[in-house]
């Protein structure tokens, strides 16, 4: 079988020669180990072998995201500040948004040897933060999907592996504003109003009409 074929027959429950192998988010194609810029993790020479090895042989499952031509214009941006620095090596950025007399900021932080962003302050801090999110400008979904990026990894890719379509659910949205617990603590004792969060998440990325939100 081909490494696309075992991916396939996987996901229809049908007999495969062996286990797929996916290395999730290594995969041999996105990864530049040629590029210099110092946040760019894959150009130590440790990771050439895995690299090599996910390219070559592991089952590729790629994910790729599907950005919206003439989407609705972001109602935050004339409200949004973010100002980027570097910091002992590595670069932090402040977001700042402002609504009314209220000022909302969060902090990020990504250092030149891990491949992630760590939030060091998270945008909503309690419930009353929550309740005043709910206030600001709900975002709308819009647009025409682009499926270029897709259809080029997918040739790319060729019989070695497949494509997953990445798109946040609204409970991806909604948490990282939060710090973990305090997140916790908000969905449990907040259901009201948590459920009014995931529903204006859910009608940020489904068109008016459709869906379970009331857009």
């Amino acid at each position: 079988m081909t490494r696309r074929e075992r991916l396939m027959a996987t996901l229809r429950g049908e007999p495969v020669d062996r286990p797929a192998v996916c290395f999730y988010e290594i995969n041999g194609l996105d990864e530049n180990p040629a590029n210099p810029e110092p946040f760019n993790i894959y150009s130590h020479p440790s990771w050439a072998p895995a690299i090599r090895l996910a390219r070559e042989k592991s089952d590729r499952i790629v994910m790729r995201g599907v950005p919206f031509r003439n989407a609705p214009p972001d109602p935050l941006a004339g409200l949004r500040t973010d100002e980027t620095h570097t910091e002992g090596g590595s670069t932090i950025t402040p977001t700042t948004i402002r609504a009314g007399r209220r000022t909302f900021t969060t902090r990020a932080r990504r250092d030149p040897d891990v491949n992630t962003v760590w939030t060091l302050e998270h945008l909503l801090k309690n419930a009353d933060d929550l309740k005043a999110w709910l206030e600001l400008p709900p975002a709308e979904f819009g647009g025409e999907p682009d499926t270029s990026g897709v259809l080029a990894a997918e040739k790319a890719l060729g019989d070695t592996g497949i494509i997953l379509i990445d798109m946040a659910d609204p409970l991806l949205w909604v948490v990282p504003l939060f710090e973990m617990g305090q997140f916790t603590v908000v969905a449990l004792t907040e259901q009201k109003l948590f459920t009014e969060a995931l529903e204006r998440a859910a009608c940020a990325r489904e068109p008016r009409g459709r869906g379970g939100a009331s857009c």
